[in-house]
């Protein structure tokens, strides 16, 4: 069995299988940072009770949270695996990112997390938008 773990997954005879695949992997270390500020953003909201102790109500925001965490996984799972449909799934994502950091700016002055979760939606997209328009 210790062979079996410690041989890379061959494509060729010299190059192995990830060096391979023809994607950025900047942009798919992107997508899954944005899931883990999105996670963070919406544990942090969900353990204020959906109220933050000023009277804005934070489900708006645990929602765009949860579904942003879905589409950038999915989407940075898409580019890892070279997937055809990988490059309109961005555009959707983009599309996703952006209306969760519109929602998470609203409460980025008294919130960090939704800062950073922001922040992240907002490079996010612009890399899904990027990439979606050079295909």
């Amino acid at each position: 069995m210790r062979g079996y773990f410690a041989r890379p997954t061959v494509v060729s005879k010299t190059q192995p299988y990830m060096e391979s695949m023809n994607h950025a992997h900047a942009h798919v270390d992107t997508c899954f940072s944005c899931v883990e500020a999105c996670e963070r953003c919406l544990t942090a909201c969900l353990e204020m009770g959906d109220k933050d102790g000023k009277g804005h109500d934070m489900t708006a925001c645990i929602k765009l949270c949860r579904d942003c965490v879905d589409f950038c996984s999915l989407c940075g799972r898409l580019d890892a695996r070279g997937s055809e449909f990988s490059r309109d799934f961005m555009v959707l994502c983009a599309e996703v990112c952006e209306a969760c950091a519109d929602e998470c700016d609203k409460h980025a002055d008294h919130h960090a997390h939704c800062k950073a979760c922001a922040e992240a939606c907002r490079k996010c997209a612009e890399e899904c938008r990027s990439m979606s328009a050079s295909a």
